[in-house]
């Protein structure tokens, strides 16, 4: 994630599950959201939206009713969080390498707040999302606990 504030500075933070934005205020978040630098929403009315990756895709992004992604898929769940307008959009799957552009209208009046994982930036203008390969992960699991059967278990589950 880059995330550029209000003051014109730029923080970099890299998330595993998720980038979110949220509102900081009672105020409904106003976003413009743009795909491979393609605007998709001119104006999204929300309290928050993120981009989830398939082994964040069971927590945060589930409760928002978001899609949950296998391992290895290679998508990225593009989730809002209370969406008011478009009442009925209910977000969008992505290339895993995909560019998402997100842009706070009226960031002075409509504060939001971006966070990758647990990496909080107040007061953002534009945020950046994008996959990052040349990271290296390896995720540790307990014996018969794996990932991919616990998001098979969960989609199978009432």
């Amino acid at each position: 994630m880059e995330a550029v504030d209000t003051d014109g500075h730029t923080h970099h933070h890299l998330a595993i599950n998720e980038v979110s934005l949220l509102r900081q205020t009672a105020q409904t978040a106003k976003l413009r959201v743009l795909v491979d630098g393609r605007e998709r929403l001119a104006e999204l009315s929300c309290d928050g939206v993120m981009v989830a990756t398939s082994a964040g895709s069971t927590a945060y992004n589930l409760s928002a009713h978001g899609p949950i992604l296998p391992i290895g898929a290679n998508l990225l769940a593009l989730t809002p969080v209370s969406a008011f307008r478009p009442r009925r959009w209910r977000g969008a799957l992505l290339r895993h390498d995909a560019n998402v552009d997100i842009e706070i209208i009226a960031p002075d009046r409509r504060p939001v707040s971006a966070s990758a994982d647990n990496q909080e930036v107040r007061s953002v203008a534009k945020v950046s999302i994008h996959e990052d390969r040349s990271q290296h992960l390896t995720m540790l699991f307990d014996p018969g606990h794996a990932l991919d059967e616990r998001i098979l278990r969960e989609q199978f589950s009432f």
